[in-house]
């Protein structure tokens, strides 16, 4: 019904700069929180940003200042800009998008990207 397809990730040196794409396609309606997580070996998944249908935007602490998200509703995509990585930024990174179908607007689709390495050299 919805399928998300990243990309971006690769390998950088500490204090260099990736950006991240995450785009939606499906039968969408709308899609009311676009996001993005980690997992590091070893670690659980946490949350690294997210931002809201109308702009509002959260970041991990580890992160404030570093990454921006944003997005483009016209074209379902959330990206992510890394600036100043750090070895422990190394995880792969997962899109989250929280989605209402065409078929059932009051349904509210969780919906996961399939996952880009980013390794940080130190």
């Amino acid at each position: 019904q919805v399928q998300l397809v990243e990309s971006g990730g690769g390998l950088v040196q500490a204090g260099g700069s990736l950006r991240l794409s995450c785009a939606a396609s499906g039968i969408i309606f709308s899609i009311d929180v676009m996001g993005w997580y980690r997992q590091a070996p070893g670690k659980q998944r946490e949350l690294v940003a997210s931002i809201t249908s109308g702009g509002s935007t959260k970041y991990a602490d580890s992160v404030t200042g570093r990454f921006t998200i944003s997005r483009d509703n016209a074209k379902n995509t959330v990206y992510l800009e890394m600036n100043g990585l750090k070895p422990e930024d190394t995880a792969v990174y997962y899109c989250n998008q929280l989605v209402r179908l065409t078929t059932n607007i009051r349904r509210l689709g969780d919906y996961w990207g399939q996952g880009t390495q980013v390794t940080v050299s130190s």
